[in-house]
């Protein structure tokens, strides 16, 4: 990325993946970025809780499409194996069903096909014709638009006829069961949307293009962990150049006269020619915003967006080791379109069933726990906290233990009994420590009529200089959707600095 004339004062909000890799690129461009984090840690999401030798990432731990990771480092002149180690993960998760059925989802086609012939023989072909449709999808979806910031109804209809082509107003469960017949192989295929904050049996068919780009580049875990990766990012932006401030939470975002001016911390006014928020939108709307009269248009369409689900963790460490589970397992409950709509729906009680997501770091890397012990964490997606208003400080321990105990009776046995030492994550903790409204884990819900232009822009329409990263804004959530939103917005903040666009904005 060539440097622009200009130097532009940046201040970048909050260092996920999304706002380290826009801070990256502003950086590697010649500008001054100052990045302002909350916590005492960097990358956001992607916490790191440490105890009694264990270690525990709290964030996203499936890390896809590396290329998207390379090139931050390349267009600093740098090498990402300087920073970080990336292991590649066999089988890419590990699906448990309660009649004992089990699938190893991979990248290898033999087993694959083998494994679906012993299933259901009469999906092999069908198979075949869904992993061309998602490449299909990948070609369009991923490789021509992730990266490609849409600001108005224009930039929609250029891309409307191949969506059409592509079916995209049809769901990813439904897409799927054109091809394949088998419940379990259907649940199989359909699964992935959960892991950025979609229902499979609403969110767009867009979203099969993860499957193809699992099979085309893999799926990783950084040696030593995803704070390893966001440690290699933090300390790639500071050779550059940047700063970051840590334990600086943002009070306001200053503006004057119809542009941004600067940021407020607890400790320090910070004027800038831009702002990039990687910050919760709700939350940048309504509380860094508040005094700004000029994002109202843009203040209600976020409030008017429906959320995604939020989720319940539970990170925790045992004496000994479960070499039979892999390093992501899914295990799917006793309903799969039952407990969704529950889940994307309002409750008044925690619903009853459960699917899990089950983190065993250890089978990549034992260095995350002492030596013969094991490193867990295990998610559960719950619905956010406009759809289950309940205490989860009461209600958090009884269901943790609920979880634990259906997992030591099916996959762990014994599990209990030797955990040393457990943490809990709830919706509540979503929304105080990470500022995301409503609790919900990946911002606004990834159904068609929010993507793209639908969705908060990368650059707002009517505030000069304010820009926004992650999963708020298009393309979302998921690593390579944050990593390719700083894209976006990077691309057009040096653009817009460029052009004299920003010229007086302090």
């Amino acid at each position: 990325m060539p440097e622009t004339k200009r130097r532009a004062r940046i201040a970048v909000i909050g260092s996920g993946f999304g706002g380290l890799a826009a801070a990256i690129r502003l950086q590697t461009a010649g500008h001054q970025v100052v990045l302002f984090e909350k916590r005492d840690q960097p990358g956001g999401r992607a916490y790191v809780y440490r105890d009694q030798g264990f270690v525990f990432d709290a964030g996203p731990t499936v890390i896809t499409a590396p290329d998207c990771l390379q090139e931050l480092f390349e267009q600093a002149g740098k090498r990402m194996e300087e920073y970080v180690e990336l292991m590649p993960v066999t089988p890419f998760y590990r699906l448990f069903w309660e009649d004992g059925y089990s699938f190893d989802y991979s990248n290898d086609p033999e087993k694959t096909f083998k494994q679906i012939q012993a299933k259901s023989p009469r999906d092999v072909h069908g198979y075949q014709e869904f992993l061309e449709y998602s490449k299909d999808v990948f070609d369009e979806g991923y490789t021509r638009l992730a990266h490609v910031p849409f600001l108005d109804w224009r930039s929609m209809v250029r891309v409307t006829p191949q969506l059409v082509k592509l079916k995209a107003y049809r769901s990813i469960y439904g897409t799927v069961s054109r091809y394949i017949q088998d419940e379990h192989l259907r649940q199989a295929f359909s699964f992935h949307s959960l892991l950025v904050g979609g229902n499979p049996f609403n969110t767009s068919s867009i979203y099969t293009l993860i499957h193809y780009l699992e099979r085309n580049w893999g799926v990783f875990f950084p040696r030593g962990g995803t704070g390893a990766l966001v440690s290699g990012l933090v300390r790639l932006f500071q050779d550059l150049g940047g700063r970051i401030e840590l334990s600086a939470s943002v009070e306001e975002i200053t503006t004057k006269s119809g542009r941004v001016a600067g940021v407020r911390t607890s400790r320090e006014e910070w004027a800038c020619d831009a702002v990039v928020s990687n910050a919760d939108v709700v939350h940048s709307y309504t509380r860094l915003l508040a005094r700004s009269s000029d994002v109202e248009p843009s203040r209600r369409k976020a409030l008017r967006q429906s959320q995604s689900m939020s989720l319940f963790l539970i990170y925790f460490g045992t004496d000994r080791q479960y070499p039979h589970l892999a390093h992501h397992n899914i295990l799917f409950g006793k309903s799969y379109r039952g407990l969704l709509k529950k889940i994307f729906g309002k409750n008044e009680r925690i619903p009853d069933d459960f699917s899990l997501y089950l983190h065993a770091p250890t089978r990549s890397d034992p260095s995350m726990a002492p030596e013969g012990c094991e490193a867990f964490y295990v998610l559960a997606p719950v619905p956010h906290l406009g759809n289950l208003p309940i205490d989860w400080k009461k209600e958090g321990p009884a269901y943790a233990d609920r979880i634990l105990e259906y997992i030591e009776e099916r996959y762990a046995p014994g599990l209990r009994k030797h955990i040393v030492t457990q943490r809990i994550f709830t919706p509540e903790d979503f929304s105080s420590e990470l500022n995301a409204h409503l609790g919900a884990a990946f911002s606004a819900e990834p159904v068609l009529w929010q993507s793209a232009a639908f969705r908060t822009h990368n650059r707002d329409d009517h505030l000069r200089g304010m820009y926004f990263v992650g999963a708020g804004t298009h393309p979302g959530a998921g690593v390579p959707g944050v990593v390719n939103s700083a894209k976006a917005t990077a691309g057009l903040l040096i653009d817009d600095i460029g052009s004299g666009h920003l010229e007086g904005a302090r």
